[in-house]
């Protein structure tokens, strides 16, 4: 963003005040497993939807709901909570976040009512977005020649913590019903917040602004970067697609002729860590300027895992599921890696605003999460499973088009040069 958003970086920063580049492998595991663990509140819910509307008598409609909701509250604390990284001890802030996470966690298995349960779903919500805090934390702790490799390493325990916490909520759901989800989780966050304020390394705040100022430069960052609109519309994109196949999956292993039960749907999710496998490959290719390339394949996967996950719903047989999986496993090849590259390019476009930058990004990220999810319950009620891929396969198309249609504008330019591409 370097012709672009000088306007937007003039505030007073201080590059020397960044944390020494210094992250051991216990460290960067502590950080990929934390990040895993917290955004896994945010797809708890999604393999219990049909048993938590038993529970409180609604529809599977109305249980829908609740993924949007803890997504809301996500893209909240990305908007309001993760900008104070810069300006704020992050430590602090991580660990902070974290013990708020855990007293929403605590609060939903009591919860008397759906709305109740709803509104703890929010509040878990924005405590998770400490995620993203940890994120930038450690492209700041890490060597510039393995930043790459770190935040992909980090990126593939948040992505493995979103995809196993449906194999997990199903499981714990299946022995002690869903409240059981949720009341391990708070013990598990609680006992990570213990830890991180024990082992991640103080960090001195690298600008001296006021909050409202930090709030504002964000919306300068936006309205000057060309390269950073172009990432966060790819972002809501790839996170609407992803939504929209996760959240309707559930309604569609719950009811004939599958008819599977908690602990089984919750299964399918260990087939979707293949994607967080890329991860790690994305970011070396970033780190080896093919950044371009791995955005290009990634959507293309995406675009392409449709036609199985279409032809995988037709009846419960064997060779069904495995269609099935065999599109769950290309979805998320293709959204994982797309979203590791557009992050290794959102970091190296101002330093200093790592956090503002991570926050403009993931608000659009998850606020494209929050949409497929609210697509996925309606196109569910107009035209079941047939419907939805549509939806899906209409956003990936979306995706892969504005790429193209953007690399051809910027062809030549800065924005448009190796360098920034990753």
């Amino acid at each position: 963003m370097k012709d672009d958003t000088d306007a937007s970086t003039s505030t007073d920063t201080n590059d020397d005040t960044e944390p020494a580049p210094t992250i051991g492998r216990g460290l960067v595991l502590l950080l990929a497993v934390t990040c895993g663990v917290l955004v896994a509140n945010l797809y708890y819910a999604q393999p219990l939807l049909h048993s938590i509307a038993r529970s409180f008598d609604v529809d599977n409609a109305t249980a829908g709901i609740l993924v949007t909701t803890a997504q809301i509250g996500y893209a909240v604390g990305l908007a309001f909570l993760v900008p104070l990284g810069d300006m704020i001890e992050r430590r602090r802030l991580i660990v902070t976040a974290a013990v708020v996470c855990a007293i929403a966690d605590a609060a939903a298995v009591a919860a008397p009512a759906f709305s109740v349960l709803a509104a703890a779903l929010i509040l878990a919500g924005i405590g998770a977005s400490a995620a993203m805090v940890i994120v930038p934390l450690s492209s700041a702790l890490a060597a510039e020649e393995d930043r790459g490799r770190t935040v992909g390493t980090v990126m593939s325990g948040l992505l493995t913590g979103i995809l196993l916490a449906r194999t997990v909520s199903g499981f714990l759901s299946e022995v002690g019903g869903w409240r059981l989800v949720f009341a391990v989780a708070a013990v598990v966050i609680a006992i990570l917040a213990a830890v991180l304020w024990r082992f991640v390394p103080v960090s001195t705040p690298v600008v001296t602004e006021s909050y409202r100022g930090i709030l504002v430069s964000i919306l300068t960052l936006v309205r000057t970067g060309r390269e950073l609109r172009l990432r966060m519309a790819l972002g809501a994109l790839l996170m609407a697609s992803f939504s929209v196949m996760w959240t309707g999956l559930a309604f569609l292993l719950a009811a004939p002729p599958f008819s599977y039960g908690d602990a089984v749907i919750g299964l399918f999710g260990i087939a979707g860590v293949a994607g967080a496998a890329i991860a790690p490959v994305a970011g070396r290719m970033a780190d080896r300027g093919r950044g371009r390339l791995a955005t290009t394949l990634c959507l293309t996967v995406l675009l392409a895992s449709w036609v199985p996950l279409y032809l995988g719903s037709g009846s419960g047989a064997v060779w069904a599921v495995v269609v099935l999986l065999v599109g769950i496993v290309a979805l998320d090849l293709g959204t994982q890696g797309a979203h590791i590259a557009n992050q290794n390019v959102v970091f190296v476009l101002d330093p200093p605003a790592r956090n503002r930058l991570n926050t403009a990004y993931m608000v659009s990220y998850f606020a494209g999460g929050v949409v497929g999810s609210s697509a996925a319950s309606l196109s569910w009620s107009m035209g079941g499973w047939t419907a939805l891929c549509i939806a899906g396969a209409g956003m990936s198309a979306a995706a892969l088009v504005a790429w193209g249609l953007w690399r051809t504008a910027s062809s030549g330019s800065v924005v448009g040069s190796d360098y920034v591409h990753g």
